[in-house]
């Protein structure tokens, strides 16, 4: 039961981390979190323990927890690790593409193109990113590359509102560069584009270290 209310409790949060309804460095307040959930202050611990394994939440003894804050010089360092795992991980996963695999990606490549504000528009991307990873069934990578990807998403979804609907296209026809190697099964324009797209986003965000200032509490 204990285990059961702890995963519901971190499925909770990690939602509102990763959707942006608590911000980075905002606290997290045991007390309130028990109280919302009716559970004891144990599950809540274990839950942060879990998010904070994930990269999602930080701990500090005896003092409280938070949710993870990056400044740009580590946002940067996590993109250019990215831009290597990420890329290496699609590599091994377009190779493996069944017929299936990429209808189901082209369905999601069509829910990117149908959504209709900044936030359907990140879940779908998100979604689109993530699935077209696991056809390589290497876990250890996967979740590696799957921590970078949530620790970065409250600043790729503030570039994403800043740069608006026009800007979001662009990276939308990189998508669609994207699908057409996932067709072909061709690893290395996919491993190539791959880069190239994070890389892109790696530059744009250093453009705007506004994104990085904390709003004081």
């Amino acid at each position: 039961m204990k285990k059961s209310a702890s995963l519901r409790i971190a499925t909770s949060l990690r939602e509102e981390i990763l959707d942006g309804v608590r911000q980075p460095g905002e606290r997290i307040r045991q007390e309130i979190v028990a109280e919302e959930f009716g559970a004891s202050r144990l599950p809540v611990r274990e839950a942060l323990r879990m998010l904070e394994s994930d990269g999602l939440v930080t701990l500090v003894a005896n003092t409280g927890a938070w949710v993870t804050a990056m400044d740009l010089a580590e946002c940067t360092e996590t993109y250019l690790i990215r831009e290597r795992l990420d890329s290496l991980l699609l590599s091994c996963a377009v190779v493996r593409y069944t017929d299936e695999d990429v209808e189901h990606l082209h369905r999601l490549l069509l829910a990117i193109e149908q959504a209709t504000d900044v936030t359907t528009y990140l879940a779908a991307d998100r979604e689109f990113h993530l699935e077209s990873y696991k056809p390589a069934k290497m876990e250890n990578l996967y979740s590696m590359v799957k921590r970078m990807w949530d620790s970065t998403q409250h600043y790729r979804r503030t570039y994403s509102q800043l740069i608006g609907w026009e800007g979001l296209q662009i990276t939308h026809s990189e998508h669609k560069l994207l699908f057409e190697a996932f067709k072909h099964r061709d690893a290395e324009d996919a491993e190539r584009l791959m880069f190239s797209h994070l890389r892109r986003t790696r530059l744009e965000l250093a453009r705007h270290p506004e994104i990085f200032e904390r709003k004081s509490n």
